[in-house]
């Protein structure tokens, strides 16, 4: 293990902690702070050797962690087509055309992330697709990874047509002829065609995991939640935990679908018992995945009141998507809950996270007190009567500050269906921290940018990157910036259990964990507009230094 003191900058401990000058870290731990780190330095010089990092006025602090995100699906966007900086359709088609040439053997044409906003309600046309390629199917994922956009061969091979019903949790978008336009909302129907495209190679999937933890540590990021992890994930987390190429440490939230729940609960019992039995420091499989809604943006959030545009109807009052029917989300969570997991529950709408905290509650009421830290994901709109409930119940709300601003996917997209009197009410991150419960951030990447900086950006400002609007939107919740930084430090480690682990992680205090972020400035003396330009130096896991920029 590498023995290292650092000096000459700011060591930010973690909210509420006294910065410090100095910090030595011995064996993957930290040992001591200012003089008492300058004389630990020392005296290690005389029997090893010492590494001296100085931080050139720099900041270290607690490393990041992503409360939320989908690194599998993150890494494998760069083994298909590149679509995600495409700004029109021509482009994605361009884009589309180029991939498949220069890969004439691929069966399936399968990438990620086109922008939904490019076109009107964000219904994109499979014949625009079959101007690139004709005979092989394309499958493309918008950026919400919600919706598909498909050539009519992938159509075809998926056996979808105009006497195709919607599936459950799904819709089919049509012409006005009945037959299928090429996009497809929710798994439902998304899974029509990627069950017929197959599971990607290994070897792929190894390459994303790699990718994934490469890019999280580059920007200053040691600890993922994977939010969506099929049997399949499993399989190759474990394989590359065995073979050693996991970059950083992952938890995985196993996937719970209503319509197949009964047969998974088994499963996810020997998953996690197959991941404990690795014993791999960088794996775990703690957690269960809910969705209780889908998204505003296609009308599937799952609303109190109706939406206020009429993109498509969801019974009379257009209410969106509620996805466990019923008291059936209360039982899932309850069995859940009762087998020892920890909830993670994905609510975009306040109808859906109403659902959730009524869920939590009745796990809480009917098992008795534990420690479980349930998770409610997004909570974009969250009703005034339920905003102290997460405190009440324990709940972390784990947030993603990137989505509080009026970027075009806002003001495009989600305020019309909500009307400005509801938009005005989303992404309330500073009065849930200010209610006393836990607020940890993520970023959901890839749906949108992993990395933690750009999202405080916008936490400690709710302005675009162009500085829009003067003063913030709804600025009553820009969070203050050292609630920011902690929300993605400490706190997701809160969510994360590490205070239970064997060497703790998420605070630089004496016995923790050397999980550490180097960077070139103090964000706490910048304008947020400058906080997304900051340089990660460093990344340390453990005292190692899995990232260094080059210099």
């Amino acid at each position: 293990m590498t023995t290292i003191h650092f000096s000459g900058g700011t060591i930010w401990r973690g909210a509420g902690a006294p910065a410090a000058r100095a910090l030595f870290v011995r064996d993957g731990a930290v040992v001591a702070f200012d003089d008492e780190a300058d004389a630990a330095a020392d005296a290690a010089l005389a029997s090893t050797e010492v590494e001296a990092v100085d931080l050139d006025g720099g900041f270290l602090m607690p490393s990041f962690g992503d409360g939320h995100a989908h690194p599998l699906f993150g890494g494998l966007e760069a083994e298909g087509p590149a679509v995600r900086d495409c700004t029109t359709v021509d482009e994605i088609v361009a884009a589309v055309a180029e991939y498949a040439a220069a890969n004439p053997d691929l069966e399936w044409i399968i990438g990620a992330s086109y922008d939904p906003s490019l076109v009107a309600e964000g219904l994109f046309d499979a014949r625009w697709l079959d101007a690139a390629v004709a005979d092989r199917p394309v499958v493309l994922r918008a950026y919400d990874y919600h919706t598909v956009w498909v050539n009519s061969r992938a159509l075809e091979l998926a056996g979808i047509d105009a006497e195709t019903p919607d599936p459950v949790l799904g819709e089919i978008m049509r012409r006005p002829d009945g037959t299928p336009l090429g996009t497809l909302r929710e798994w439902g129907a998304v899974d029509l065609v990627l069950d017929a495209a197959g599971v990607r190679p290994a070897e792929e999937r190894m390459r994303a995991l790699q990718r994934a933890g490469e890019y999280y540590l580059e920007r200053g990021v040691t600890w993922v939640q994977d939010a969506w992890v099929e049997p399949g994930d499993v399989d190759s987390y474990l394989e590359a935990a065995e073979r050693g190429i996991l970059p950083v440490r992952f938890n995985l939230a196993l996937y719970a679908d209503p319509r197949r729940f009964a047969e998974q609960l088994p499963r996810m019992r020997e998953s996690r018992a197959r991941v404990a039995a690795l014993g791999s420091p960088m794996l775990t499989a703690n957690t269960v995945k809910f969705f209780a809604d889908g998204v505003i943006e296609s009308e599937t959030g799952a609303l109190l009141e109706p939406y206020c545009s009429g993109l498509h109807d969801h019974g009379e009052r257009k209410l969106g998507m509620t996805v466990w029917e019923g008291d059936s989300l209360q039982d899932a969570v309850l069995a859940v809950d009762a087998a020892g997991f920890q909830v993670h529950i994905h609510a975009i709408g306040d109808a859906a996270v109403r659902q959730a905290l009524d869920a939590i509650e009745r796990a809480i009421d009917a098992n008795g007190p534990r420690d479980r830290r349930p998770v409610i994901a997004h909570a974009q709109l969250v009703d005034e009567r339920d905003l102290a409930r997460f405190a009440e119940l324990g709940v972390v709300a784990c947030m993603q500050p990137l989505w509080a601003q009026l970027d075009p996917l806002m003001t495009v997209l989600t305020v019309p269906r909500l009307g400005q009197e509801r938009a005005d009410r989303q992404y309330r991150l500073r009065t849930i921290d200010d209610s006393g419960a836990v607020l940890s951030f993520g970023s959901d990447w890839p749906v949108s940018s992993g990395a933690p900086l750009d999202g405080l950006a916008i936490a400690v400002s709710r302005r675009t990157s162009d500085g829009v609007p003067e003063g913030g939107w709804t600025p009553e919740e820009i969070l203050p910036v050292e609630r920011a930084l902690d929300a993605y430090s400490t706190a997701v480690a809160h969510q994360a259990f590490a205070d239970e682990a064997s060497t703790p992680w998420g605070r630089i205090e004496p016995g923790a964990s050397a999980d550490l972020v180097q960077l070139a400035r103090d964000p706490r003396d910048l304008p947020a507009g400058e906080l997304a330009g900051v340089p990660v130096i460093a990344t340390y896991l453990a005292g190692s230094p899995r990232y260094r920029a080059a210099t």
